[in-house]
């Protein structure tokens, strides 16, 4: 059986995976920055969503700046006008073991600056006067700027994300952000200290927020491509919730839950079921009745809804 399905995946390419194979993110600008995902977290970028109704894809009506107006179902906040002053909201609900993925969506017409998207317990203040990144200003929050790619935490910017970039000013180091891999010399440079200052990249309107408490890292996945750790060190065990600020008046962000898993390995089943998904790709996906498979599998790998 294993050899015949091999034969239908790959045969009409001379061994090798059909062009459709490809996913919507190869011509992602952000694809040479990525790095390959985790078993555990492309089964559930391949898995079906949560239930919209899930409380924790609503913002908290109560840890919520009195300048962001929350929508009556829950899960869009607006930030009114207001002079001098930067706003927070987390969401209703905190994880504090799994790995969990939200969806933000968040104009990039809207967002001006100190538009910071990220992670925080619930003692981070959710109002500030002035405008600066309130999530990742202070111990409590972890937060990516959106408009500059820079990180923060503590209230300091500890470098530029995607990893590998740099911004005159941003010292890519500190217990919470993940080091360059490349470039490593014996007395501890990265190989980036004679760069120039990268260019700030356009984030698009949908970010993902890869939150594994377990390990205690944060990561974001943008257009498809899953840009690494982000920060590791964050306090495991703690509640950990969803969070965003903005000094932008108009600004609409919207937060959905997508998926969550406990921390054991996947199973070989979901495994085998996963790659062959991949192997036939988004153009070949309605095809799974002509897979040389019993009818109980073909339906085990129809696409997740």
């Amino acid at each position: 059986m294993g050899l015949t399905l091999s034969h239908w995946l790959y045969g009409s390419s001379s061994g090798k995976p059909s062009s459709s194979s490809s996913s919507s993110s190869s011509s992602s600008s952000f694809l040479p920055m990525a790095t390959p995902p985790s078993s555990r977290l492309l089964l559930m970028l391949h898995s079906a969503l949560a239930d919209t109704k899930d409380r924790r894809s609503c913002w908290s009506p109560a840890h919520c700046s009195p300048h962001f107006r929350r929508s009556g179902c829950g899960q869009e906040v607006t930030r009114a006008p207001a002079q001098q002053s930067s706003d927070g909201v987390r969401g209703e609900r905190g994880e504090r073991r799994g790995l969990h993925l939200w969806e933000v969506l968040w104009s990039p017409k809207h967002r001006g600056s100190h538009a910071v998207v990220g992670i925080s317990t619930s003692c981070c203040p959710l109002q500030a006067s002035g405008y600066t990144a309130l999530v990742g200003g202070d111990s409590e929050s972890w937060g990516w700027e959106l408009t500059s790619n820079q990180l923060w935490h503590q209230g300091q910017v500890l470098g530029v994300y995607p990893r590998g970039r740099r911004q005159e000013g941003c010292c890519p180091k500190g217990p919470w952000l993940v080091e360059p891999r490349s470039h490593t010399h014996p007395c501890g440079k990265t190989g980036l200290e004679d760069q120039g200052p990268a260019p700030a990249l356009t984030i698009p309107e949908r970010v993902l927020l890869v939150l594994d408490a377990d390990a205690g890292t944060l990561g974001y996945i943008v257009d498809g491509c899953f840009l690494g750790v982000a920060f590791c060190g964050l306090p495991k065990g703690a509640e950990l919730f969803p969070a965003v600020s903005s000094v932008r008046g108009g600004a609409v962000i919207r937060l959905r839950y997508l998926n969550g898993a406990n921390r054991d390995a996947p199973n070989l089943m979901a495994l085998c079921g996963l790659s062959i998904r991949q192997s036939m790709g988004n153009q070949r996906g309605d095809q799974t009745a002509r897979l040389p498979l019993p009818p109980p599998l073909q339906h085990y790998l129809l696409p997740s809804l």
